[in-house]
C-alpha cells in the first residue's frame, strides 16, 4: 500500500468495541482512496489540539462518548445543525499554510432520522420518551421537534441543570401510556455491561409501544429484550450507525467542503 494522503480517524474515551475502523478503511478501499483510518483514545478533550498538530495528514475525525459535546470550545466553525443541537460528531479538519480550521458536524441527526421514519408510522401521532440528556440525546431531540414529536426527557443525574428534564423515578404509568416512542440514548446495556438497562418499568410497555435503542452492540440489549417481550415493536442503532457514517463519509471525501 502506497504512503497515505489522509488520515481520517476517531476520538472517544474508549475505543475498544466501535465499527468506525473497519467501516471507513473498506470505504476507502472500495473508492480506491489514499486515505487511513485510525483510533485515537484520549484521557481529556485538551489533547485534541496537539493530535491534529502532530499529525499534519490529520484531515477529519468521528466524535464519540464524552466528547460530543466538550469538543465544541475547541472548533473554528459549527455547521447549522451542529449549532443547533449542541453536539458535534464530526469535525472536518482544514489545513492552509500554518492555519488549521476546524468545522464540526452533526451526522447523528441524519442517522437517527432515516432510521426512525422507517421505524414508526408516517404520521405517528404519541409523544417520545427520550432517556439521557447528553450529546446523543440532543440530536435525538433535534430530529423529534423536525417530525413535531413532543418529547420528554429523562435524566439519572438529580442536580441536572435541565428543567425540562424529570428524573427516573418520577415516571409513572400515565407517562409510559401517553408516550408510546420510548428511545434509549444512554449506554446502559453496552457491551461488555449488557446486564445493564434503562431502570423503567417494562411491564407499562405494550403493543402500543416503539422501542429505539441507539446502541447496537449487543444487537439485542435487555432495554430492548424487555420491551419486545411484552408485544413493543423494537430497533436498534445499526442502521442509524450505518446511516451517519455514511454522511461522514461524504464530508471527509468532499475536498472543497467547507
Amino acid at each position: 500500500m502506497l504512503a497515505p494522503e489522509k488520515i481520517f480517524g476517531l476520538i472517544g474515551g474508549s475505543l475498544k468495541n466501535t465499527f468506525s475502523k473497519d467501516y471507513f478503511t473498506k470505504k476507502f478501499e472500495e473508492q480506491n482512496l489514499p486515505c487511513v483510518y485510525q483510533n485515537f483514545e484520549l484521557k481529556n478533550i485538551d489533547e485534541l489540539l496537539s493530535l491534529i498538530k502532530n499529525n499534519e495528514l490529520l484531515s477529519g475525525l468521528n466524535v464519540t462518548i464524552p466528547f460530543k459535546e466538550s469538543v465544541i470550545p475547541l472548533l473554528t466553525q459549527l455547521h447549522e445543525s451542529a449549532a443547533k443541537i449542541g453536539a458535534v460528531n464530526c469535525i472536518k479538519i482544514n489545513r492552509s499554510d500554518d492555519k488549521i480550521e476546524l468545522i464540526g458536524y452533526n451526522t447523528d441527526a441524519f442517522g437517527f432520522k432515516t432510521s426512525l421514519q422507517k421505524f414508526i408510522p408516517k404520521h405517528f401521532s404519541s409523544k417520545a420518551l427520550i432517556l439521557g440528556t447528553g450529546g446523543a440525546s440532543k440530536a435525538v431531540q433535534f430530529v423529534c421537534n423536525q417530525l413535531a414529536i413532543e418529547f420528554t426527557l429523562v435524566t439519572s443525574q438529580e442536580n441536572k441543570n435541565n428543567i425540562q428534564a424529570i428524573n427516573y423515578k418520577n415516571i409513572d404509568n400515565n407517562l409510559m401510556l401517553s408516550h408510546q416512542l420510548i428511545i434509549n440514548t444512554t449506554p446502559l446495556g453496552m457491551f461488555p455491561h449488557i446486564d445493564s438497562m434503562p431502570p423503567i418499568n417494562y411491564q407499562a410497555i405494550s403493543s402500543n409501544h416503539f422501542c429505539f435503542d441507539l446502541l447496537y452492540l449487543p444487537a439485542e440489549t435487555q432495554f430492548l429484550k424487555l420491551a419486545q417481550n411484552n408485544g413493543a415493536k423494537v430497533k436498534n442503532g445499526l442502521e442509524m450507525l450505518h446511516e451517519q457514517a455514511n454522511s461522514a463519509f461524504d464530508i471527509f471525501t468532499n475536498w472543497n467542503l467547507s
